[in-house]
């Protein structure tokens, strides 16, 4: 016979941390008496969007049924403050199809209102500094900014990452010199068409410049990855093609110049924190809202713009390579906003304060 042990008092949980898109937890940990937190790994102005949406559709922004925009292309602003929103780089706007967007839609409403309702405070991976207006609108100490939760002092692998690092591109990066390479990653889920493909190859050999390049194998959508036609051969030791990389590494490492990226917020706050300059190639969901604040507010990149056949050609990409790397007050303002994101997680910054708030509070 099993003998069952009482749980000692001292071990039991008293608080379930889930993620905002799990909203559902909250209610089963408030059944059992468990303190509640939520987790919010996008912008605050994400976030803000979404509490949002009840005004959005009050102030005829968007439809009630899907979210979609009664004027497509309107830009608005939250505040006079907030950076200004287009309707349709909205979160639940941005997905691949509408269908899609409405699903999103209506499942950000559902989670808005399960975490609205049970969620004591939300945690997100943000900092002050970085969204000041939107963290003063929401004037809450209900939502704590902790982040960067990566601030490039500490590597690992982040948690729910499957694809396996290829570390070698470490020991090429000790080669190049420092401020040289083009880091080039679009995240895990960016799909780029097999013409854009081939011109993002061929505008990476136009740079002359060494690059580090992040190509999942299907990152195409199709089955084999096929590189331009004597790529490899152009290119020899200057550039450098992977499956997966160590992005934490990378970033941090001195010889990279810039990071071409889909914007993805992890992606955005890494390279925040690693005062690394942008080349903005945003895909879907909140991209384009964090290629706002990349490009628009804090000014420490550029944005890719599709020509009118929605593509980005090998000659723009060369061209803003050049203008990004030979901007020197873009690279100043990139590396006053990793200052403000260090600052904020060391002892008594505004991260490091609100995480032993929330610490303080769950524990009660």
């Amino acid at each position: 016979m099993k003998m069952m042990h009482k749980q000692p008092e001292q071990d039991k949980p008293t608080c379930l941390i889930a993620d905002e898109a799990m909203a559902w937890a909250f209610n089963v940990a408030k059944k059992t008496g468990l303190r509640t937190a939520s987790f919010w790994p996008a912008s605050a102005a994400t976030f803000t969007s979404i509490r949002n949406i009840p005004k959005l559709i009050q102030d005829g922004i968007i439809h009630e049924h899907d979210g979609s925009a009664k004027t497509p292309g309107v830009i608005f602003r939250l505040s006079p403050e907030i950076p200004p929103m287009n309707v349709n780089h909205l979160f639940w706007n941005c997905q691949l199809d509408s269908e899609s967007n409405k699903v999103i839609f209506q499942y950000c409403i559902n989670t808005n209102n399960e975490s609205t309702k049970y969620a004591e405070f939300v945690v997100c991976n943000s900092f002050y500094e970085a969204e000041k207006p939107v963290f003063d609108y929401l004037n809450s100490s209900k939502i704590l900014p902790i982040g960067p939760l990566l601030s490039g002092r500490r590597f690992g692998k982040p948690a729910g990452v499957f694809w396996a690092e290829d570390t070698t591109c470490k020991a090429w990066l000790d080669k190049q010199d420092v401020n040289s390479v083009i880091y080039v990653a679009f995240g895990s889920l960016a799909i780029l068409d097999e013409r854009q493909f081939q011109e993002l190859a061929l505008g990476l050999e136009l740079t002359g410049r060494p690059f580090l390049w992040v190509v999942r194998p299907d990152i195409t959508g199709k089955a084999i990855v096929d590189l331009p036609k004597g790529f490899k051969y152009q290119i020899g030791d200057r550039g450098m093609v992977v499956q997966w990389s160590p992005q934490q590494e990378v970033l941090a490492h001195p010889a990279v110049s810039c990071f071409m990226s889909h914007c993805g917020w992890n992606s955005t706050m890494e390279g925040v924190s690693n005062d690394v300059p942008f080349l903005c190639w945003p895909y879907f969901a909140d991209q384009h809202l964090n290629q706002t604040y990349i490009c628009d507010v804090w000014k420490t990149g550029l944005k890719m713009i599709p020509d009118e056949n929605n593509m980005i050609t090998k000659e723009q990409i060369r061209d803003k390579v050049e203008e990004l790397l030979g901007d020197g007050e873009m690279k100043k303002r990139a590396l006053v906003m990793k200052e403000k994101a260090i600052k904020g997680v060391d002892k008594g910054g505004f991260s490091f304060e609100n995480f032993n708030t929330f610490v303080s509070a769950m524990q009660v």
